[in-house]
């Protein structure tokens, strides 16, 4: 974690997203088994709204659930009996 942090704060790629927000403050951590799985994880984050991300931040986890609720007229829950 420190090695990948650190590779953002230097900012040894201009064309990343950090690269511009430097000094950078480490807001979560999570440790994973291997390295697809972390990899895996972060594409997903990328993909979340910036309100999901804060709960994520926070440990607002119930707020988490919410956020992540389809609300698409859709979803199986909206469909008639």
């Amino acid at each position: 974690m420190e090695r990948r942090l650190s590779e953002h704060d230097d900012g040894l790629n201009s064309k990343c997203y950090t690269f511009k927000r430097r000094p950078l403050k480490l807001v979560f951590e999570k440790e994973f088994g291997n390295v697809l799985q972390a990899i895996s994880f972060e594409k997903r984050l990328k993909g979340w709204s910036k309100a999901k991300k804060d709960a994520l931040i926070k440990n607002e986890f119930e707020r988490l659930q919410v956020l992540s609720e389809c609300r698409n007229a859709t979803h199986f829950k909206f469909k008639p009996d």
